[in-house]
């Protein structure tokens, strides 16, 4: 019997040696952090970001690094405008502050993240896992809640796992 249907992009997803699809575009070992989410149609915002912050070749270095990565969905969660007024060359440094809480140092997938684990990002701020069963959850410094949506892409550089709310720091 054959599925009749393909699986949409953003459907939870299995993560293999192969690569993972995220928003219509295969995640692949071999490319970078960068390079596998500029192929993600969910993540135009980010990359977008990422380039007004001027973080694509700190994310294309050598890592590793493990990446908390926000959906359109999540950054469109924000009220209406935060996205054009900080992507503005004048808010460059709160634009960066805000990506660089999305990063922590080190190569951990969601089998690493333990609830209750208290993760420093290379922010300066802290991020506080919650697990429930498979479910992974982050907590952020203003009290706001991300569930991770798609775990373990695995970069060459690190790995990302897909967000459904943007993370706020306390700054």
């Amino acid at each position: 019997m054959k599925a009749k249907t393909k699986p949409m992009a953003g459907d939870m997803a299995m993560s293999n040696s192969a690569g993972v699809m995220v928003g219509g575009a295969m995640m692949v070992p071999s490319k970078d952090i960068v390079d596998n989410a500029v192929n993600s149609t969910d993540h135009t915002t980010l990359v977008s970001a990422v380039k007004a912050a001027g973080l694509v070749e700190t994310l294309k270095g050598a890592g590793p690094f493990t990446v908390f990565a926000p959906t359109n969905a999540a950054f469109n969660k924000l009220p209406a405008g935060t996205v054009n007024t900080l992507v503005m060359p004048e808010n460059k440094a709160k634009l960066t502050t805000i990506l660089t809480y999305h990063v922590v140092p080190g190569r951990l997938t969601a089998a690493d993240l333990k609830d209750g684990q208290v993760l420093t990002t290379v922010e300066g701020e802290t991020l506080t896992v919650m697990k429930k069963g498979d479910s992974v959850m982050l907590h952020d410094a203003k009290g706001g809640m991300a569930t991770v949506t798609i775990p373990n892409i695995i970069d060459s550089n690190g790995v990302t796992h897909v967000i459904d709310t943007v993370l706020m720091p306390t700054k």
